[in-house]
């Protein structure tokens, strides 16, 4: 493997991280790639470690580019929330991209656990940015 970079991952890291989720364990990867369980051991750490140094990059951004954010309580009526989407933009100044079915369905659709019909079952929070776009956390993510 080489030691070209994607991103904070070198490509030997990302294959180290690949074949142990794919259940491999370390001796197995240091067998089939000619080198040591040590050396594979040390390869997965680091990537584990810039995998959380890029997430927390990531959440960071977020920050920065959230100009308001509206948590989503169980049992609010899906049809509720495009409008407490809008009025928490406009108080932030904000134009959402996006008409009342385009938000709908973003709930709907990328809330897999958390809507059960047209109820909310589990809280979420969604991310109005800056430049109107929206994104949306669920529970692992807030």
């Amino acid at each position: 493997m080489s030691r070209k970079r994607r991103g904070l991952l070198t490509e030997s890291q990302i294959g180290v991280y690949k074949l142990r989720l794919s259940g491999m364990s370390q001796e197995d990867i240091a067998l089939r790639l000619g080198t040591t369980r040590q050396n594979v051991s040390m390869l997965e750490r680091r990537a584990r470690r810039n995998i959380g140094l890029a997430e927390d990059t990531l959440k960071a951004y977020k920050e920065i580019v959230t100009a308001t954010s509206v948590k989503v309580e169980p049992g609010t009526h899906l049809v509720d929330v495009p409008r407490l989407l809008v009025s928490a933009a406009d108080g932030a100044g904000v134009k959402l991209r996006g008409d009342f079915s385009r938000i709908y369905n973003i709930i709907r659709f990328n809330a897999p656990g958390y809507v059960e019909g047209v109820k909310v079952i589990k809280p979420f929070t969604v991310l109005v940015l800056r430049d109107g776009e929206m994104e949306l956390l669920t529970e692992k993510e807030d």
